[in-house]
C-alpha cells in the first residue's frame, strides 16, 4: 500500500504549475486526480512489463541454447513456456487504465482506481519470483548444468501461472467484486 501512495505522490509531484492552478477549478481537480491515478498505474504497470519482457528475452535465449545443444527432449516444454510467458506480457502491457465511457453502466471512481493501483503493485512479488526462477535456470544453462531441464522448466511454469492467475482476477479487484 505504501507503494501505491509513493508512485502516486510522485506523479502528482510531477504536475506542472499550470496544472496545478487549474485543479482548483471545481470539476477540473476531480478529473485531474482520476488522470494522476492512471498514470501512476500506467507507470506501475510498465515497470511490471519491463521485467517481465527481461524474464521472457532471458527464456528465449534459454531455448535457443537448448536448441543449439539438442535437447529436443525439453523444446516442446519450452516452446509452450515461451508462449505462455508472451501471453502474459502482453496480458500485462494491454490491460485497463481504469478509463470508461461516458455513457458506459459501470463508472470507475478513484476508490476503484486506488485498488487497482494497490493491486497491481501486489503483483511485484509474483513477478520478482517469475523474474528469480528464470535467472536461476539461465545460470543454470550458461554454467552447463542440464540434468534439472524438466525441472526447471517447471519450476518457471508453475510461478508463471500462479502470476497469470492473479492477473486474471484485476478485473474483479478494481470493481470491488473480489
Amino acid at each position: 500500500m505504501n507503494e501505491k501512495k509513493e508512485v502516486y505522490s510522485e506523479v502528482k509531484g510531477q504536475m506542472r504549475l499550470s496544472e496545478r492552478i487549474a485543479a482548483f477549478i471545481p470539476g477540473f481537480r476531480g478529473y485531474k486526480e482520476k488522470e494522476l491515478r492512471r498514470e501512476s498505474d500506467k507507470l506501475l504497470r510498465n515497470h511490471l512489463y519491463l521485467k517481465l519482457s527481461t524474464a521472457k528475452t532471458d527464456l528465449k535465449d534459454i531455448f535457443q541454447k537448448l536448441s543449439d545443444r539438442r535437447y529436443f527432449d525439453v523444446l516442446t516444454d519450452m516452446d509452450r513456456l515461451v508462449a505462455k510467458i508472451d501471453r502474459v506480457v502482453e496480458k500485462v502491457n494491454h490491460a485497463s487504465y481504469g478509463y470508461t465511457g461516458f455513457f458506459d453502466a459501470v463508472k470507475v471512481k478513484e476508490e476503484a482506481l486506488d485498488r487497482m493501483i494497490a493491486f497491481d503493485s501486489s503483483l511485484m512479488d509474483e513477478i520478482d519470483e517469475v523474474t528469480s526462477a528464470v535467472g536461476a535456470f539461465k545460470a543454470e544453462i550458461s554454467s552447463g548444468e542440464t540434468k534439472n531441464l524438466k525441472t526447471q522448466i517447471q519450476v518457471v511454469t508453475d510461478k508463471l501461472e500462479k502470476l497469470e492467475n492473479t492477473f486474471d482476477k484485476r478485473g474483479e479487484v478494481i470493481l470491488g467484486v473480489n
